[in-house]
């Protein structure tokens, strides 16, 4: 069985930036593995502007942010396999793919780093009420078929709920000619960052209905009409609050979950993002194996999925040479009031120069404190004006305020001012 010190799954923004970052701190033997025809993932059906601006200061589309980074991995002489399909892994770290051109391939990796991003929630997901005919759509697939293939997915458009794809999506079918009839969110704020709200919605006139979800889909063939109604606290739909509109399409913008089918078969730890429990490291409670990007947890911004995935080689470079080691001896974060989840949950070694964690607020509060406590001792705390759960945060603690980490658990919580 052919041996490879490092295993990298999953050719997006974060396994090339894994790879690079690996490469940099003296792993010669990488090899990338993506199941598509290209690298990139996601990237290359985003041909909107947006991203780079924290990595290279600039806005670019999202095929010109994945160039930059396909360009270093040649560079850089780093091997990857396209169009191939990891079929298993094991917690010893054996890695079986397959491809048209090698057939089935077995490799023993020294590490391995999950890097597979995510999937879309689909109308099976939320029982969605109504007939199955054609013309239900996830906001992905149809970004896909029009980005890469040229096709749109229908003339007048329902997008059920706001999520930044749905969001985007609805100005670029604006773009295309297409009737975009409102976007229909069933919390009571928006699920979309605040830009996205402005420059796909507001700027095209395109109504952003809250607290209202679908009810009812109607059609034989194709989708004829798309019912929504209000719903009530308990997400119940509240009769006489029905709205019908005439559409031929109706796109699900529902929520993404990381892909990690590969980690649930070796009893990896899950957390409450459905993707891996990790620790300061990112990696999982299986020796050696490595998680970040959108398997991790979902991101908003794709510059700071490239920056967990560099992390994430760095790490996966200390653990090849030894420098690192999974214990069981550890401090597990929690989320406390007011916080959705926290990354990483657990923390190994309390001797870094600084910490960042990563979370979402379950809904959105203003004026609030974000306090980490030990036990009863506060070690720090944030004051932050505004928090939307659409936008992750990211606080860093100092040498000094991990110091004080006294005990073997550490809350992050929010706390009215």
């Amino acid at each position: 069985m052919k041996e490879v010190s490092l295993v990298i799954i999953g050719g997006g923004s974060a396994g090339m930036a894994a790879a690079i970052e690996a490469k940099k701190n003296g792993v010669d033997d990488i090899l990338i593995l993506e199941k598509d025809n290209d690298l990139g993932g996601i990237l290359n059906q985003c041909i909107h502007n947006g991203f780079g601006l924290t990595e290279f200061k600039e806005e670019l589309s999202g095929p010109e942010y994945l160039s930059r980074f396909v360009k270093q991995v040649e560079e850089l002489h780093i091997p990857y396999r396209l169009n191939s399909l990891v079929l298993n892994i094991t917690k010893d770290k054996v890695v079986t793919y397959s491809n048209d051109k090698e057939g089935v391939v077995c490799l023993k990796a020294k590490a391995i780093i999950f890097a597979t991003g995510c999937y879309e929630r689909g109308a099976g997901a939320i029982s969605l009420p109504g007939s199955r005919c054609s013309g239900i759509i996830t906001a992905g697939v149809a970004q896909k078929y029009l980005n890469i293939h040229g096709y749109l997915a229908g003339k007048r458009v329902v997008i059920l709920g706001s999520g930044d794809i749905g969001l985007i999506m609805a100005r670029r079918l604006t773009l295309e000619g297409a009737k975009v009839l409102c976007v229909s969110e069933i919390m009571p704020y928006s699920n979309g960052l605040n830009r996205n709200i402005a420059q796909c919605l507001n700027d095209f006139n395109i109504p952003l209905y809250l607290s209202r979800s679908v009810s009812k889909v109607i059609g034989k063939n194709r989708v004829e009409k798309v019912i929504l109604s209000q719903v009530d606290e308990k997400m119940q739909f509240i009769p006489g609050t029905e709205m019908e509109f005439e559409c031929d399409t109706l796109l699900l913008s529902i929520g993404l979950i990381p892909y990690v089918s590969l980690l649930n078969n070796i009893d990896c730890e899950m957390s409450s993002t459905k993707g891996a429990k990790v620790n300061d490291y990112l990696e999982t409670n299986i020796d050696g194996i490595f998680a970040c990007g959108n398997c991790l947890h979902v991101h908003d911004v794709v510059d700071f999925v490239t920056d967990e995935g560099r992390e994430a080689g760095r790490n996966a470079a200390l653990y090849i040479k030894g420098l690192i080691k999974n214990s069981n001896d550890h401090i597990t974060v929690t989320n406390g009031n007011g916080i959705g989840y926290v990354v990483p949950q657990k923390i190994e070694n309390l001797d870094h120069e600084s910490l960042t964690f990563k979370f979402r607020v379950r809904k959105p509060v203003n004026n609030v404190r974000v306090v980490f406590k030990s036990n009863e001792t506060e070690v720090a705390s944030f004051i932050r004006p505004v928090l939307i759960p659409s936008e992750m945060v990211m606080l860093k603690l100092n040498k000094e305020q991990l110091s004080k980490i006294t005990s073997k658990e550490l809350t992050v919580s929010l706390e009215e001012r």
